[in-house]
């Protein structure tokens, strides 16, 4: 009997693992036979577990959603790591979810072994994050994507772009990706036949599922530095590359990742790429944060630089004029 309930929770975990398994894989991960397995699977679903099977040699066991959520399996690691999200997600840019997180963070420390209990509450205090100013998203919006992605099936949604009205897209969606302050989307938009990034904060409605796609090419080995570049530099007109007077952990939090790339330079700098449609904007920026700066592209903006560096130094030694400092209105 402790043979079989062992051998019934490590099937659990591995339906949990993985969105869908042969019987013939596991079998061969349990080292049983699939008649093993299918004994087994009809022993969870006893239990109420949802445990779908679709025929053929493509299918195969599926972990479904039910009336209840049933018992998970996490190991330390993966407790301690949920806990922590938990913890941070309160205050995440996704709208609804604070209050959620707060209940599920309880349910989860009252289970906790207690062994695991003084560990996460050292990573607790010593972990902080602060609210910013970041865009909200519907949780569902969310999930229903990174369902999505799992399953390869295409999703239409209403979305308004920038200086747009809203509309209908119809996507391959592909990868999520966080900055912190907000969620983008990057996919494969079936109309306009491209890759696309879209900001979920934009999103309209629920993504509706439709039917599979197979997955193409992707455009770049790492998705989410590409969502970078496609949000920081390929949108505008002067792609800026600079080499700023300070180390890359001292720049972090003081330039997102959705206004520029930054990638270490060596000991003291850091490389930025950005986009701008104005060359005054990145000047002014920088100027604002007070950072010592070299710029290697474009030319453009070198000159731009001298200019309004010429023009500021003029304004700064131009003397008073005699009539400085005069109070009173003008005569009419």
């Amino acid at each position: 009997m402790l043979e079989t309930s062992a051998r019934l929770l490590h099937l659990l975990s591995l339906l949990q693992l993985r969105r869908e398994w042969t019987g013939a894989a596991l079998a061969e991960r349990m080292t049983v036979t699939e008649r093993t397995v299918r004994r087994d699977i009809s022993k969870l679903r006893t239990l109420g577990y949802p445990i779908s099977a679709s025929p053929g040699l493509a299918g195969g066991y599926q972990l479904g959603s039910g009336a209840q959520l049933p018992p998970l399996l996490l190991d330390d690691d993966e407790a301690l790591a949920v806990a922590l999200g938990l913890a941070a997600v309160a205050t995440g840019p996704v709208s609804g979810i604070g209050e959620a997180s707060v209940r599920a963070l309880a349910k989860l420390e009252q289970v906790l072994p207690g062994r695991l209990r003084p560990k996460f509450s050292a990573l607790r205090q010593s972990v902080s994050v602060l609210g910013g100013n970041a865009a909200s998203v519907d949780p569902q919006t969310l999930t229903a994507l990174s369902g999505a992605i799992a399953e390869q099936r295409v999703v239409a949604f209403r979305y308004t772009a920038a200086g747009a009205s809203a509309g209908r897209r119809l996507v391959e969606p592909y990868k999520l990706v966080s900055t912190g302050r907000r969620w983008y989307l990057a996919a494969w938009d079936l109309e306009r036949q491209d890759w696309r990034t879209f900001r979920m904060d934009r999103c309209q409605s629920i993504p509706a599922v439709r039917e599979r796609f197979f997955p193409r090419p992707l455009p770049a080995k790492d998705m989410a530095a590409y969502v970078q570049d496609s949000i920081t530099r390929f949108p505008y007109r002067y792609d800026v590359v600079l080499r700023l007077a300070l180390p890359l952990a001292e720049l972090r939090d003081r330039i997102p990742p959705e206004v520029a790339a930054l990638e270490d330079d060596g000991p003291g700098s850091t490389i930025l790429r950005g986009g701008w449609d104005s060359l005054d904007l990145p000047l002014m920026h920088l100027a604002r944060l007070g950072l010592e700066f070299e710029i290697l592209a474009p030319a453009e903006l070198r000159e731009r630089a001298r200019s309004a560096a010429a023009l500021l130094a003029r304004a700064a030694d131009a003397p008073p004029s005699a009539e400085s400092g005069k109070g009173g209105r003008p005569s009419h």
